[in-house]
Protein backbone atom coordinates (compact mmCIF):
# COMPACT_ATOMS: atom_id res chain seq x y z
CA UNK A 1 0.00 0.00 0.00
CA UNK A 2 0.79 3.09 -0.90
CA UNK A 3 0.00 6.62 1.82
CA UNK A 4 -0.80 6.97 5.52
CA UNK A 5 -2.45 4.39 6.94
CA UNK A 6 -6.24 5.10 7.62
CA UNK A 7 -7.73 4.72 10.87
CA UNK A 8 -11.28 5.43 12.42
CA UNK A 9 -11.12 8.07 15.07
CA UNK A 10 -12.00 6.43 18.06
CA UNK A 11 -14.05 7.94 20.96
CA UNK A 12 -12.66 11.00 22.72
CA UNK A 13 -13.58 9.96 25.73
CA UNK A 14 -16.57 9.65 27.85
CA UNK A 15 -19.53 11.62 25.94
CA UNK A 16 -21.12 12.45 29.23
CA UNK A 17 -17.74 13.93 30.33
CA UNK A 18 -17.97 16.09 27.13
CA UNK A 19 -21.33 17.20 28.11
CA UNK A 20 -20.64 18.01 31.54
CA UNK A 21 -17.16 19.37 30.73
CA UNK A 22 -18.70 21.82 28.04
CA UNK A 23 -21.58 22.97 30.64
CA UNK A 24 -24.65 21.55 27.54
CA UNK A 25 -27.52 21.46 28.43
CA UNK A 26 -27.37 18.08 29.45
CA UNK A 27 -24.40 17.88 31.17
CA UNK A 28 -26.41 20.57 33.23
CA UNK A 29 -29.00 18.16 33.68
CA UNK A 30 -26.35 15.54 34.88
CA UNK A 31 -24.74 18.07 37.47
CA UNK A 32 -28.66 19.30 38.94
CA UNK A 33 -29.16 15.83 39.43
CA UNK A 34 -26.50 14.91 41.50
CA UNK A 35 -26.95 18.36 43.96
CA UNK A 36 -30.49 17.22 43.88
CA UNK A 37 -29.78 13.71 45.05
CA UNK A 38 -26.99 15.35 47.77
CA UNK A 39 -30.27 17.99 49.14
CA UNK A 40 -32.53 14.89 49.20
CA UNK A 41 -29.84 13.90 51.72
CA UNK A 42 -29.15 16.62 53.33
CA UNK A 43 -32.69 17.55 54.21
CA UNK A 44 -34.13 13.81 55.13
CA UNK A 45 -30.39 14.26 57.86
CA UNK A 46 -32.19 17.12 58.85
CA UNK A 47 -35.43 16.11 59.31
CA UNK A 48 -33.93 12.91 61.59
CA UNK A 49 -32.32 15.29 63.81
CA UNK A 50 -34.52 18.17 63.99
CA UNK A 51 -38.15 15.97 64.91
CA UNK A 52 -36.35 14.54 68.23
CA UNK A 53 -34.76 17.54 69.09
CA UNK A 54 -37.91 19.22 68.59
CA UNK A 55 -40.02 16.66 70.74
CA UNK A 56 -37.17 16.15 73.62
CA UNK A 57 -38.37 19.58 75.76
CA UNK A 58 -41.94 17.83 75.69
CA UNK A 59 -40.91 14.46 76.50
CA UNK A 60 -38.67 16.18 79.44
CA UNK A 61 -41.27 18.17 80.75
CA UNK A 62 -43.55 15.45 81.14
CA UNK A 63 -40.89 13.32 82.87
CA UNK A 64 -39.51 15.91 85.49
CA UNK A 65 -36.68 13.78 86.47
CA UNK A 66 -33.53 15.73 86.61
CA UNK A 67 -31.35 12.67 86.44
CA UNK A 68 -32.96 10.79 84.33
CA UNK A 69 -33.00 14.11 81.50
CA UNK A 70 -29.11 14.15 81.68
CA UNK A 71 -28.78 10.37 81.02
CA UNK A 72 -30.67 11.30 78.03
CA UNK A 73 -28.84 13.61 76.78
CA UNK A 74 -25.29 12.55 77.86
CA UNK A 75 -25.71 9.34 76.60
CA UNK A 76 -28.86 8.66 74.14
CA UNK A 77 -28.46 11.48 72.06
CA UNK A 78 -24.82 11.01 70.42
CA UNK A 79 -25.63 7.51 69.19
CA UNK A 80 -28.17 8.69 67.42
CA UNK A 81 -26.52 12.16 66.58
CA UNK A 82 -23.24 9.77 65.36
CA UNK A 83 -25.53 7.24 63.29
CA UNK A 84 -27.48 10.33 61.64
CA UNK A 85 -23.95 11.39 60.44
CA UNK A 86 -22.83 7.78 59.84
CA UNK A 87 -26.11 7.29 57.41
CA UNK A 88 -25.41 10.94 55.81
CA UNK A 89 -21.99 10.76 54.92
CA UNK A 90 -22.63 7.00 53.51
CA UNK A 91 -25.49 8.48 51.16
CA UNK A 92 -23.26 11.62 49.88
CA UNK A 93 -20.30 8.92 48.85
CA UNK A 94 -22.95 6.73 47.06
CA UNK A 95 -24.33 10.14 45.15
CA UNK A 96 -21.08 11.15 44.38
CA UNK A 97 -20.11 7.24 43.53
CA UNK A 98 -23.21 6.92 41.32
CA UNK A 99 -22.09 10.38 39.37
CA UNK A 100 -18.98 9.19 38.38
CA UNK A 101 -19.74 5.97 37.14
CA UNK A 102 -22.45 7.66 35.07
CA UNK A 103 -19.75 10.43 33.65
CA UNK A 104 -17.31 7.73 33.35
CA UNK A 105 -20.12 5.48 31.87
CA UNK A 106 -20.08 2.56 33.84
CA UNK A 107 -23.36 1.45 35.47
CA UNK A 108 -24.00 2.28 39.18
CA UNK A 109 -23.33 -0.46 41.05
CA UNK A 110 -25.54 -0.11 44.46
CA UNK A 111 -24.21 -3.10 46.14
CA UNK A 112 -27.26 -5.30 45.03
CA UNK A 113 -27.13 -8.97 44.06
Amino acid sequence: MTGEPRQLPGPAGPRTQWEIDEQTTLGAAYVRSLMRSQLRAGITAFMLLAVPVAVLPLFFGALRNAAVQWLVLGFGCYPFLVLIAWWYVRRAERNERDFADLVRGRPADHGTP
